[in-house]
């Protein structure tokens, strides 16, 4: 995987494929095997003519993996992204985000709006738009994580995220410390967006709840529920077509 070095931290990623350039961001403890590489949304993109910018975000996959919660800022995430794009010399692309990918991707949207076309925001609810989950659950997750074992996580998507960290092998110590980071996200500017967006979400995803609210907020956003919850929905085949359908009414016009 080629690299680029992004404020002290080395961020791995993949290129593939030619044509117009799509960005894609992924999951909190997932990587760009875990949630686009596997469930076949690469290949699909690739396919349909797509040049493909994957990235491994800070603390995940083959990128690197600070313990301090300092070097997960949203600003280092978001300038992550950025960082690789001009590595690869990619001035402006459509953009996919899912879950933490997805809040990037918004922070991309409201801070960047000229370097991205068509955007689609996936696996994040409404609580982007309104706010919600604060520090409380933060720690929750990141105490989860950094327990010794299972057995005495009461608190259930605590539970969930630290059994799906483990089964992707991740460093621990390194997610514990996005969950305690500070990500500011500027909600407000999500009415001034004019970027074609997406709001794409498992229609039993319990974890982040509805995004009725998230796509009213943006306008002109399109709400798309796809079967599945927040682990499942990326690999149906609803949830690749719907990709590839948004991205395509580009070129069509």
């Amino acid at each position: 995987m080629p690299t680029v070095d992004s404020g002290g931290v080395t961020i791995s990623y993949v290129a593939e494929g030619s044509g117009p350039a799509v960005v894609l961001v992924h999951g909190f403890a997932s990587s760009v095997q875990g949630n686009w590489r596997g469930p076949g949304i690469i290949d699909a993109l690739v396919a349909a003519g797509r040049r493909v910018v994957a990235i491994d975000c800070r603390g995940h996959g083959a990128s690197g993996k600070p313990h301090d919660p300092e070097s997960y800022s949203g600003t280092a995430m978001v300038d992550d992204v950025l960082a690789v794009m001009d590595a690869e010399g990619v001035e402006r692309a459509d953009l996919i985000g899912y879950s933490m990918g997805g809040a990037i991707a918004a922070s991309l949207l409201v801070g960047h709006p000229g370097r991205f076309g068509r955007v689609i925001l996936a696996g994040v609810g409404d609580t982007l738009a309104t706010g919600g989950r604060g520090r409380r659950a933060s720690e929750a997750i990141a105490s989860a994580l950094e327990s010794e074992t299972r057995a005495g996580i009461n608190d259930a998507r605590a539970r969930a995220f630290r059994s799906f960290a483990e089964q992707q092998g991740n460093d621990m110590a390194a997610l514990a410390a996005i969950q305690r980071s500070t990500r500011e996200f500027d909600r407000g500017k999500l009415g001034e967006v004019r970027n074609p967006v997406m709001v794409l979400i498992g229609e039993g995803d319990a974890l982040v709840g509805p995004a009725d609210q998230l796509a009213a907020a943006i306008p002109g956003a399109q709400l798309v529920k796809v079967p599945g919850d927040h682990l499942t929905a990326v690999v149906k085949p609803e949830f690749r077509a719907a990709i590839v359908a948004f991205l395509s009414e580009a070129a069509a016009r």
